[in-house]
């Protein structure tokens, strides 16, 4: 998952922000964002409300999807 998140993290700068918790090395944010299986992604909106939720692999477009449904485009070059 960490090239796919980098390489979105560049195409949507400015517009998200992406953090890679390493449950082993950050077991208090794995706990208060009850991660239980790796990889979870959790998308919170601006508000810092956890708006969608996805255990296991996820594919660069699904993510994009998301991003779209929550009103995130990619910054245009």
């Amino acid at each position: 998952m960490a090239p796919i998140l980098q390489e979105l993290a560049e195409e949507y700068k400015g517009r998200v922000i992406i953090k890679i918790i390493e449950v082993y090395d950050e077991r208090e944010l794995t706990r208060i964002n009850r991660i239980r299986l790796i990889p979870t992604q959790i998308f919170f909106d601006g508000k810092n409300r956890e708006v969608f939720r996805h255990e296991g692999f996820m594919a660069k477009e699904q993510i994009k999807k998301v991003f779209e449904k929550m009103g995130v485009h990619p910054v245009r070059k």
